[in-house]
Parts: structure tokens; sequence; C-alpha cells
């Protein structure tokens, strides 16, 4: 069984201008980093021209389809019952997007089934992540 998940999904930028234009996105979850959720646009979406990654946890996605979450740089909530909207905050501005809520919803189902709601802790490898800090701090 594979340790990571990807899903391609659909969004829609919300802009000034009256225009929604679709983006090319992905969802991403690896299970030895069990918390956590990456949001990948790719280099031609992006103002900068350089591929950008968003990783916020799992839980603020799973809550955020069901109600408002979040406060940080990351916030999530639904839009209708067909959309979700995820906000992006950076020192740079803000990126406002719309994805379809099924989708987050097929991408959060697999997630759990590779990795239970509750479980994430037997994921967790400290050993690893202190060795990559030790790694890191040289």
């Amino acid at each position: 069984m594979s340790t990571v998940i990807e899903q391609a999904v659909e969004a829609r930028l919300v802009a000034a201008a009256p225009r929604m234009p679709t983006i090319p996105a992905t969802l991403h979850y690896d299970r030895r980093d069990p918390f956590a959720v990456r949001m990948s646009f790719p280099a031609p979406a992006t103002l900068e021209g350089v591929e950008v990654h968003w990783t916020f946890a799992r839980e603020l996605l799973a809550q955020g389809v069901e109600q408002a979450a979040g406060d940080g740089d990351v916030r999530v909530r639904p839009y209708g019952y067909e959309r979700t909207v995820l906000e992006f905050h950076a020192p740079e501005g803000t990126a406002i997007v719309h994805v379809r809520t099924g989708d987050v919803r097929r991408f959060l189902h697999r997630t759990t089934v590779l990795v239970p709601v509750g479980q994430e802790h037997r994921h967790v490898d400290l050993d690893r992540d202190l060795a990559d800090l030790m790694r890191d701090a040289c």
C-alpha cells in the first residue's frame, strides 16, 4: 500500500475582477507526516511564477468542510453545499480559492483509510524526525 496520496483538484481563484479563472492544484498527504496535508499550485498559476506549496493540518481541512475553521495563515470554510473556500494569507497578500467539496471529501476519505483519525501518532517516526533535525543543525 502506498504511503502517499495525491489528488488533483480544480481550484477557482477569487480575484478582484469578476472573472474566476480555474487553476490546477494538488492535494497531497503522506503517511510519514500524518497530521498534515499540502496543497500545491504549479508555477504558471502563481504571481511569482514558481510552484507554491501550503502545508496545514488535515484536521483544519476536515473541519473547514463543515464550518469555518482556522485563524492563522490558512483558513477554510464551506461555501454552499458544493464548494469549499481556502484562504492562504502571506505577507505578499491573500489568495482565496474555491474547490469542489466533493473532491475535498474524497481526498479526506482516502487519507482516513490510510491513517485513521486518532491514529496519527502511530505513524510518527520520532527517531527519523530527530535525525533530520540534527542533520539540519550541523
